[in-house]
């Protein structure tokens, strides 16, 4: 099985099992999909049958939810072991985790928690991003997450911590367009500011999905829910990020309270219209 690269430029959305059929059987415009890993730990049944068929015509991206890279738990071994069959079975273009942790002392919170931005941190994942290289034999991206809170022995921001964790680990990032915006409302500093910050060499893919505003007594949080359409404030950071990572391949998420097919082509849709807009302002 030959790899089908991603094309730069192209726009893809995330395979979820509600839309197997659809995936495989209808005509479309979706240029490649994104699976989450663990989804396919298992081996044989439905997944893979369908897993199978789509990366027959389309290019594929394997997306972790579950190593828990940014922990102080060991690595665990049986999970890089699996998702490296699956790397060889399948022959992805794109492989990724999450910049966050989930396990301590072997008890897993099915969350993706954060991190301080300190140069102990960048020194420990560079490290775990390092193994799990040399064990999977092949570069891996890192997604910038969504927070609710911050550290106080934090010494940088967001955008140099990833930018010197991929420079140092030899990785690139996932830039989640909408987890910057969660961010920069959660924590009030500039977005643009957070684009501006990240070299444009070490992004290789951009994520989009939407997100949920909670009021509270103290005020109010967004919620990276990934269970509604990208908002407008979304798209027109999307805009501008694109004037910068316009070679980065897009991705449509959702992943909750799963909509229509047709709607995420329509998300893909607007996704090009943006990159139409750009590539004709530039010629």
């Amino acid at each position: 099985m030959s790899t089908h690269p991603i094309s730069e430029n192209s726009v893809g959305v995330g395979l979820r099992g509600d839309h197997y059929a659809e995936a495989t059987s209808s005509p479309h415009s979706i240029d490649w999909f994104e699976v989450h890993s663990e989804n396919y730990f298992g081996r044989g049944g439905i997944p893979h049958k369908y897993l199978s068929k789509v990366r027959k015509d389309y290019p594929l991206s394997f997306h972790g939810v579950g190593l828990s890279i940014g922990s102080t738990d060991p690595l665990r071994l049986n999970h890089l072991t699996r998702l490296k069959e699956l790397i060889e079975q399948y022959e992805p273009s794109l492989v990724s985790e999450h910049l966050s942790w989930s396990s301590i002392d072997g008890i897993y919170l099915h969350d993706l928690l954060p991190l301080p931005f300190n140069e102990e941190v960048v020194n420990h994942l560079v490290n775990r991003i390092q193994q799990v290289q040399d064990f999977l034999g092949r570069q891996i991206l890192v997604e910038n997450a969504s927070t609710y809170l911050e550290y106080t022995n934090s010494t940088m921001t967001e955008w140099e911590f990833i930018s010197e964790i991929a420079e140092r680990s030899g990785c690139n990032l996932l830039l989640d367009v909408n987890n910057v915006f969660v961010n920069a409302c959660n924590h009030e500093f500039d977005a643009l500011d957070f684009l501006l910050g990240v070299p444009v060499d070490l992004v290789g893919e951009i994520h989009l999905s939407g997100h949920t505003v909670k009021k509270l007594p103290e005020g109010q949080i967004r919620i990276d829910t990934h269970d509604q359409r990208v908002c407008d404030e979304v798209w027109q950071l999307y805009a501008t990020a694109i004037q910068r990572f316009y070679k980065a391949p897009t991705l449509i998420e959702w992943d909750k309270d799963l909509p229509p097919f047709s709607i995420l082509l329509d998300e893909v849709a607007i996704a090009r219209s943006y990159r139409r807009k750009r590539r004709n302002a530039a010629a």
